[in-house]
This record gives structure tokens, sequence and C-alpha cells, in this order.
């Protein structure tokens, strides 16, 4: 068995939004620096604005934190007021190959700010220093169409910014949900029925006048049983969450209100998982959250995938942990 004890000290880098408006009891940034800080490494953070090239290398101003580690107290995660310390204020400016592992975890959308921040870090030089996910995997992995090359996972979808061949699809299919492909937590997700009076505004609206393309997928009534949310290591499932919608909410994402509850994986999310695995690994995608409904796959979370917190809560886990551990071997490969 891998012993965490035995790995040598390491530096970690976290880009992230600005701290204090994360929320520690939900947050699986803060999972994830909460487990290196456990595990004896040194933790530090940054902003995507706060990104630089000098002389051909990334550079960012960055400040070691510590945190104080939430508690589970009658199942329920409780903080400190003071839950983290910025031990630099001011921060410091370093070469990101300083740094033994970078974790860019900003959240969507990726907008033109998110995409140069991943062009910054394409300068990091990936045999000194791990980033994860990698800048050249997130900018290929959509989280809406990424899931479209696997077909054999995925529910009935087009992608489009034509209304008429919109109407036709949610004609034939009764229902379908349309997305936005580049919001995050249920934001902009919208039920459509040919029959509402509202049909021809709410796809006007959502392709700005058919000039922006989104994605309508059929309607999956299992949704009504939850959206299961799969984290994945390296391709490999290592532990999954079931989301549910709130009382007149259709959508199950937490941010619009959902609950969790536990799960196990089924042997046709194990399937899907095996679908994805090498494709992600290929691409550097270390790190992914994968949402699957009634056994088809809806999307593939790249950017900054939660549920650790969850996950950890319900089963008695710690998945943190068990990253950071994978992210000490990756690491120590890289130095011999």
């Amino acid at each position: 068995m891998y012993n965490s004890l035995e790995a040598e000290s390491v530096k970690l880098a976290f880009i992230i939004d600005p701290i204090h408006q994360l929320d520690p009891c939900h947050d699986t940034s803060v999972a994830l620096m909460e487990a290196a800080q456990i595990l004896g490494h040194e933790v530090w953070i940054t902003q995507a604005n706060l990104l630089a090239v000098v002389e051909g290398k990334a550079w960012a101003v960055l400040q070691r934190v510590e945190l104080v580690p939430v508690q589970l107290v009658e199942g329920r995660y409780q903080k400190t007021d003071s839950w983290y310390k910025l031990i630099d204020t001011s921060g410091t400016l370093l070469c990101l190959e300083t740094m033994d592992a970078v974790f860019m975890r900003t959240d969507p959308p990726v907008n033109t700010a998110y995409l140069y921040a991943t062009y910054i870090l394409d300068y990091i030089d990936q045999n000194k220093t791990l980033t994860i996910n990698t800048p050249r995997g997130i900018r290929a992995a959509n989280e809406k169409m990424y899931a479209l090359q696997f077909t054999q996972a995925i529910p009935e979808t087009i992608v489009t910014a034509d209304k008429q061949l919109i109407r036709q699809f949610v004609e034939a299919k009764g229902s379908a949900v349309l997305k936005p492909l580049g919001n995050k937590a249920g934001e902009g997700i919208l039920f459509l029925e040919p029959s509402d009076r509202n049909f021809n505004s709410i796809v006007e609206l959502s392709t700005l006048q058919s000039r922006v393309p989104v994605m309508v997928q059929t309607y999956l009534s299992e949704a009504k049983d939850g959206d299961k949310r799969i984290i994945l290591l390296n391709g490999e499932p290592i532990g999954a969450v079931n989301r549910l919608s709130a009382r007149g909410e259709f959508r199950n994402n937490m941010a619009a209100g959902g609950t969790v509850a536990k799960t196990e994986i089924t042997s046709r999310e194990l399937d899907i998982c095996v679908q994805l695995a090498d494709t992600l690994r290929q691409e550097g995608l270390m790190f992914v959250g994968i949402d699957v409904i009634g056994g088809y796959l809806t999307e593939v979370n790249v950017t900054s995938p939660t549920g650790v917190r969850e996950i950890d809560r319900l089963d008695g886990i710690r998945l943190g942990e068990r990253v950071i551990q994978w992210v000490e071997q990756a690491v120590n490969k890289n130095k011999k």
C-alpha cells in the first residue's frame, strides 16, 4: 500500500477564484488544499488574472496559505470564522515551475480571460511541474460539447443555433433540455416543450437571435431520480454522489438548490468511465467530474469539478487525500 508519509513534501499552487468567496464546507478546491496541508505539503494560491509570462516561462503572484480544516459534526461540516490565513498578504511573483504541481481551479465561464490564462499555463514545462488539468485539455473539452464524441454513452443530442432545427428536434422527442455551451452550475438550462407559447422567444434569447449555438438534448425522465456526479482521477472513478432537484425545480444542480444523496456506481456507469478513460488521459484531464442521468453521459466537467465534500460526508472517505497522494506519486515520478 502507498504510504503518504514516505513522500517528500511538495509545493502545490492552486489557481482559484478569490479565496474569501469560497465556501470551505462545499468547495472541492478547499478540500484539496486541506488534504495537501494535512499530508504535509505547502499550499500556495493565486488567481487567473495574476498570471504572467516572463522570459518564456509562466509566472504568478502567489500567496502561501494555511487552512483550518472543516470538521464534520453530526453529519454537517462546520468551519471557523477565520478558516484560512495568508502568510504573505501582498504576494510574491514566482515562476510556476518552482511549484511541483499547479491546479487550475478557476470556475467557468470559459471566456476570453479564461482562455488567455490557459495560454499562459502552456509555458509551464510539464516535465518539471504537473498541471492539473492541462491547459490544452481544458481548451479541448468544452464541458457540454466534449461528451458528443462518446456516441455510445450520450442521449440523443443536437448542437445548433437554428430555431427551426431545434423545433423539429423537440417535436420529434416530445420534450428536451436546452443548455448554453459556456455556463456552469445549471445556469441557463431550460426545459423545452413544443406546445410552450414562449418556445420561439426562449430559443431566440438562448441563441442570441440564432448567432450562438446551444446544446439540445432529449429530456431524460430519469432526471427525477437524480443526476449523478462521478469523480474520475486519471480516468478511474473514485467516488459518486446523486444530486436531487429542489421542489419546483427540474435542474438537479446543487447551485440551483438541489440536495445530495449517497449512491453507488452502476455497471453501466463503470462502462461509461471506461469509454472515457483513454481519451481523458491523452488530453491530460486527470481530475474530472462526469454527470450521468439514467445511464447516459450528459456532461464532462474539467474546469473546477466539484462534489468531493459531499462524497466524503456521505461515504465517510477522504477523496481529497487520495487525489493529493496520486499527485505525490506523479510528482516523484517526474523527479526521477
